[in-house]
């Protein structure tokens, strides 16, 4: 079993807050290194995974472990708030 969580940011290029997030993105992706995977989808590119995860905003973060979601975000989040999800 492995502890590696996996962050699915749902994003597109035309959405706003998408694009302040980005950066706290990648600073959460560096600072955990090997702990943390982040999945980038792109809503206009992979509806498919969008509707399967049932995103209906944008920014949406959903957070996986083992498989399962954990923990799921909604909008311009708090880089604090993403690491107690992620920590969860």
């Amino acid at each position: 079993m492995n502890n590696k969580i996996t962050l699915i940011d749902f994003w597109a290029p035309w959405c706003g807050p998408c694009k302040i997030m980005n950066p706290i993105i990648d600073e959460l992706e560096k600072e955990m290194g090997e702990k943390l995977s982040v999945e980038r989808v792109n809503v206009d590119e992979d509806q498919e995974k969008s509707s399967k995860f049932g995103v209906m905003s944008i920014p949406t973060y959903v957070i996986m472990k083992d498989g399962k979601e954990v923990g799921r975000k909604i909008g311009v989040t708090p880089k604090a708030e993403l690491v107690k999800l992620l920590a969860a």
